[in-house]
């Protein structure tokens, strides 16, 4: 099967441009992720498993295979590579998906997660038709937990032991929601 690769991005202020991911994409996400194990694997489980750069390439090639069930955005910082947000598990019969998101280092405390996922979330509801959009953070990741609260997401409940983390430990994950009418 022939990968599409496509073009849609999104402008989120003057210094966030979000893109849609492609092949290209490859190696600065590997390099963000081989050069920050240590910080990215704390709440990824992926990094563990992200050994080499075919490792990505094959992501990115599972994300294109399927693009409007996986709406994965690369997030660039002053045009420089910064992270990944998209759309995850997305039913849209139900008219509902989530967000995932992910920052290097560098690029934290500067309201850019902030600012996409709220972004995100008005493309979701008035383009993709959604009427629901969760996010799951970790339990002890204050940072990413802060995004949703900011937002005026609403804390459902705990998912316990919702996501195996490096070295086999489970986390319980908090689950934010957010509705087109809210």
């Amino acid at each position: 099967m022939a990968i599409k690769e496509l073009t849609k991005k999104i402008r989120v202020s003057d210094s966030i441009l979000l893109k849609q991911i492609q092949l290209s994409d490859s190696k600065d996400i590997f390099n963000t992720i081989d050069s920050q194990r240590s910080y990215l694997g704390k709440w990824l489980p992926f990094v563990e498993l992200t050994r080499r750069l075919g490792d990505t390439e094959g992501f990115i090639k599972k994300m294109l295979e399927k693009p409007s069930d996986n709406f994965v955005f690369v997030i660039h910082y002053n045009s420089k590579f910064a992270g990944l947000i998209g759309f995850k598990d997305t039913d849209s019969q139900n008219k509902k998906t989530e967000i995932g998101y992910w920052l290097s280092e560098k690029y934290q405390k500067k309201g850019i997660v902030t600012k996409s996922v709220q972004t995100l979330c008005k493309f979701a509801f008035e383009e993709l038709g959604m009427n629901r959009i969760q996010l799951k953070c970790a339990e002890r990741n204050f940072p990413s937990k802060k995004i949703p609260q900011r937002l005026g997401f609403v804390l459902e409940g705990i998912e316990r032991d919702g996501e195996l983390l490096s070295g086999g430990v489970f986390t319980d994950l908090e689950v934010y929601s957010k509705l087109r009418n809210e």
